[in-house]
């Protein structure tokens, strides 16, 4: 009797993947064109994104360019080691998860109440002038912005002569470690900010216009307004772009803080992407640049894992998966 009963749960369990198979490819005959589509940005991604990882194996091994890939030494964690009882490790990893973090912190709602308040101009070329004024920095180089920041904040330079003015000397914004990080961090919210909130405009377009006549009916006033009918609206999208930005909290633009980088804020500003590349390319230790490189990888993995739990708790089951 249980050989019967297995054997029929076991025909049954053969037909539905027979069927589910056979609706896959119906459906994929019927949207053939769809995924040709898609397929070069596919392509593209396994090109450039996965095949590349076959080279994090040189991360643990004694890695020589004479011998390649397959024929170095294998050499286990001895890399990972090394940076973790380097003494430039705690330098390294608190300024950038502070840089990080603080980055993070600041101007995660900075776009939001961009946004909350474009929302609020009724006037469509009021509107449009604001957003070309807000969205024009993001497609100013990186050179650019650090070579303006230099000129700026030198001690010639205007912000200088009106701080000289005032307390008799100048300030030496980019000599002096303890500058570097509000300075990278406001000048990445000056850059960003405005081209972050696109995606909040957007959601915050498709709101019910009769959702803030009704509230005004009620006596609602704009605070109350936001709160309960345009917070509301954008708060999903909020969870997903926090959740980014918080598992790439240790993945800082390289560039930037190269570029800012002198020889007296190195204390604040010689984070573990700028380190990578000074070992690596410059020193030639390709097998322990890539082994701080998978270090800082695994940290982002952990924390976006970490951060999306807690926001789904948070936000009633809604996450980025």
């Amino acid at each position: 009797m249980d050989n019967t009963v297995d054997t029929k749960k076991g025909t049954g369990r053969a037909l539905k993947e027979r069927a589910s198979t056979g609706h896959r490819m119906q459906q994929f005959k019927k949207n053939y064109f769809l995924y040709l589509l898609l397929a070069p940005a596919l392509i593209l991604t396994l090109v450039f994104k996965y095949i590349p990882m076959y080279g994090a194996i040189i991360a643990f091994k004694d890695f020589s360019p004479i011998k390649g890939i397959m024929g170095s030494e294998w050499v286990g964690l001895k890399h990972f080691e090394k940076f973790l009882a380097s003494p430039n490790f705690d330098v390294i990893f608190m300024n950038t998860l502070k840089l990080s973090f603080f980055g993070l912190i600041f101007s995660f709602p900075v776009p939001i109440l961009l946004a909350l308040m474009l929302n609020q101009v009724r006037k469509a070329a009021v509107k449009k002038n604001i957003q070309l004024f807000l969205y024009a920095p993001n497609f100013i180089s990186v050179v650019v912005v650090v070579g303006m920041l230099f000129i700026f904040l030198s001690p010639t330079g205007p912000i200088n002569q009106i701080a000289t003015a005032i307390t008799g000397h100048p300030i030496m914004f980019m000599s002096e470690p303890e500058y570097f990080r509000w300075i990278y961090i406001l000048s990445d919210i000056w850059t960003g900010a405005g081209w972050a909130s696109i995606i909040y405009v957007a959601a915050l377009a498709n709101v019910d216009p009769e959702l803030h006549n009704a509230a005004n009916l009620d006596g609602a006033n704009l605070i109350q307004r936001i709160r309960h009918i345009d917070l509301p609206t954008i708060r999903p999208i909020m969870a997903i772009v926090f959740i980014l930005a918080a598992g790439g909290i240790m993945s800082i633009g390289f560039e930037k803080a190269y570029l800012m980088q002198t020889s007296m804020n190195l204390p604040s500003s010689e984070i573990i992407a700028t380190y990578v590349y000074k070992v690596g390319l410059q020193s030639g230790d390709y097998a322990y640049s890539a082994a701080v490189g998978l270090f800082n990888s695994v940290i982002n993995v952990i924390l976006l894992v970490t951060v999306n739990l807690i926001v789904k708790k948070l936000n009633e089951g809604e996450g980025l998966y």
